[in-house]
C-alpha cells in the first residue's frame, strides 16, 4: 500500500453530514475528493463504528440519525470509488500494545492511539481530522486538516 494513502477521521465524516457546522464545507469538499477514484482516501471499521455513534446519539446531533439513515448514509461514503475501507490488520493489538508503551495513555486517548494502530499496520501515514491534538503526538503519521 501506497505512503499516499491517508485516513479520514470519524469527525470529518460526521461535519460532512451535518450543514450547521462551522466544518461542514471543508469536510464535504474532502469527501467529495474520493469520487475520483485515485483519491487514495480511506476508512476503517473503527471510524465508521464512531461515526454511527455520533451520528445516531441525541446528545451529540441534532437532529440525530435514525438507525437505518445512518447506515444508508455510511453506506452511500462507502459506495464512493476514491474511499477504500482497509481491514483491521491482525496485528493490530500487539501494534497497540507496543504504541501505549511509547506513547502512554489513559482512558479515551486509547480509541485515537488504536486508530494509528490499524492506520500503521495497513501502511497509511496521513489522516485527515480535526482533532489535531489528538494525533499531532505520534511522529509515526501526518496530520491533516481539511
Amino acid at each position: 500500500m501506497s505512503d499516499e494513502w491517508a485516513l479520514i477521521d470519524s469527525n470529518v465524516i460526521v461535519y460532512a453530514l451535518y450543514k450547521p457546522s462551522e466544518f461542514h464545507l471543508r469536510s464535504r469538499a474532502l469527501l467529495n475528493r474520493a469520487q475520483a477514484e485515485d483519491a487514495a482516501l480511506c476508512v476503517v471499521p473503527q471510524v465508521l463504528a464512531e461515526t454511527y455513534a455520533v451520528i445516531t446519539d441525541p446528545r451529540r446531533v441534532s437532529p440525530p440519525f435514525t438507525p437505518a439513515d445512518a447506515l444508508d448514509a455510511i453506506g452511500r461514503i462507502l459506495g464512493m470509488p476514491g474511499l477504500t475501507l482497509f481491514p483491521v490488520p491482525n496485528d493490530v493489538v500487539t501494534r497497540w500494545m507496543e504504541l501505549v508503551r511509547s506513547h502512554p495513555v489513559k482512558g479515551n486517548g486509547v480509541f485515537d492511539l488504536q486508530l494509528v494502530a490499524m492506520m500503521l499496520g495497513n501502511g497509511v501515514r496521513k489522516i485527515h481530522t480535526f482533532n489535531r491534538a489528538h494525533f499531532e503526538r505520534f511522529p509515526e503519521i501526518e496530520v491533516l486538516t481539511p
